[in-house]
Formats: C-alpha cells, sequence, structure tokens
C-alpha cells in the first residue's frame, strides 16, 4: 500500500511510481499544505511535487520511502 504524500517529510528520499514513470526524489521543502517542494535524485533538478502528479495518480501509483545505507 503507498504511502499518503501527507506523511512525507523534509530531507527524507522517496520514490514514486505512477503511469509507468518511476522518480526517485528528496523532499527539500514543504511551503504549505498541498506545495511540496522536491530534488530529482537523478537530474538534481529542483521542482514541484504537483508536477509529478497533475495527471491524477494511475493504476500503478505507488509511494514509498528509500532505505538508507
Amino acid at each position: 500500500m503507498p504511502m499518503s504524500i501527507d506523511t512525507l517529510r523534509v530531507g527524507h528520499r522517496y520514490i514514486l511510481k505512477n503511469y509507468g514513470e518511476t522518480t526517485e526524489f528528496e523532499l527539500v521543502r514543504i511551503e504549505n499544505e498541498d506545495d511540496y517542494i522536491i530534488r530529482d535524485l537523478n537530474s538534481l533538478e529542483v521542482y514541484n511535487l504537483k508536477v509529478l502528479i497533475e495527471y491524477g495518480k494511475g493504476k500503478d501509483y505507488d509511494l514509498y520511502e528509500l532505505e538508507e545505507d
């Protein structure tokens, strides 16, 4: 069962799968209850989490925290 977006914590790393795409990111800051700023761990690009889920949640939607080494 995927995590809720409301349980994300600043500084933690996550994987989001949605509509066949997988994104690994770190939560940089929370602007307000609906505005999460993230950093893509592969490209290091910083953008809003809404970009990843702007078309809704697909059948394959999954969100979970990356394990620390």
